[in-house]
C-alpha cells in the first residue's frame, strides 16, 4: 500500500535507487481510501518519492493506462514507482494492445482557451467532469494528463503557464507534492507563476469516510474542482 510506503524508504533509497536497480515498486491504495480510515489514505507518496535520484514516478488516469504504465515500468530496467488508486476503474478500454509510454511525456486531451487542468492520476477524470461543468458556464477548460510526476513534461508545462490560468490537481497532500513540483519546474524555467492554483490536500490527515464524502469535503469531486476553478478566474479579472 501507497500509506506503508515510508515504513521502506530507507530501502527504496539505498538499496533500490542508489544502485539504480530494475525494480517496480507497485503503490496501492495510492490516494484517498475512504473507509479505510486515516492510516491507509495513501496522500504522501508524490512527496516522498519525487526528490530521490533515479526514481520514475507514474500515475495511470485509468485501468487502461495501468496496463501501459506497467508494461513500460517493466522495460525500463531502472526504478520505477508506479501509484495507482484502489476501487474499481471508471471502465476504460483495455482491449488496446499494450505498449510501452514515453518516459516523461504528459498526455494532451484538451487544450482550453480560458483555463487548462494540469491532472495527475485519478484526478484526470475528475477533471474531464469539471471541465464539462465549466463548459456549461461558457468556460473553455483544457484538461492535461501528466502521467510523470518524475521526470516532468517540461516543455507542456511550460506551454500550459504561457498560454494562460493552470489548475494542477492531485490526490496528495499540497506540501512538496505534484503541483510544488510543477511551480518549481516554471521557476527554473524562468516562466511566471501568479496564475497557478494548486489544488490537492490540505497539511493535516484525513479521517475516515466514503472516498465520495471525502472527495466533496477537499474539492477535489467534478463540482469541487470546476468551482475553484471558476472562482479562480474570477479573481483573475480584475488584472
Amino acid at each position: 500500500y501507497s500509506t506503508f510506503g515510508q515504513r521502506a524508504y530507507d530501502q527504496m533509497l539505498h538499496d533500490v535507487c542508489l544502485q539504480e536497480l530494475p525494480v517496480v515498486l507497485a503503490l496501492d491504495r495510492a490516494g484517498l481510501v475512504g473507509e479505510d480510515g486515516p492510516t491507509h489514505h495513501g496522500v504522501f507518496d508524490y512527496s516522498y518519492l519525487r526528490h530521490i535520484p533515479n526514481l520514475v514516478c507514474m500515475a495511470p488516469k485509468d485501468e487502461g493506462e495501468l496496463r501501459h504504465m506497467l508494461y513500460t515500468a517493466l522495460r525500463e530496467k531502472r526504478p520505477v514507482a508506479l501509484r495507482y488508486p484502489r476501487g474499481s476503474g471508471i471502465g476504460a478500454d483495455l482491449s488496446e494492445p499494450l505498449r510501452v509510454l514515453p518516459v516523461g511525456q504528459a498526455e494532451v486531451l484538451h487544450l482550453g482557451r480560458d483555463v487548462n487542468f494540469l491532472a495527475i492520476g485519478a484526478t484526470v477524470h475528475s477533471c474531464q467532469q469539471a471541465a464539462a461543468q465549466l463548459q456549461e458556464q461558457g468556460i473553455d477548460a483544457g484538461v492535461v494528463n501528466a502521467r510523470f510526476v518524475k521526470p516532468l513534461d517540461r516543455s507542456v508545462i511550460r506551454l500550459l503557464a504561457e498560454r494562460g490560468p493552470l489548475v494542477t490537481v492531485e490526490e496528495n497532500v499540497l506540501a512538496g507534492g505534484f503541483g510544488s513540483a510543477v511551480l518549481e519546474c516554471l521557476n527554473d524555467q524562468g516562466v511566471a507563476r501568479s496564475r497557478i492554483l494548486r489544488l490537492g490536500l490540505p497539511d493535516e490527515f484525513v479521517e475516515h469516510g466514503a472516498y465520495a464524502l471525502l472527495l466533496r469535503k477537499y474539492g477535489l469531486d467534478a463540482a469541487g474542482i470546476a468551482r475553484q476553478a471558476a472562482e479562480f478566474l474570477r479573481e483573475l479579472l480584475p488584472e
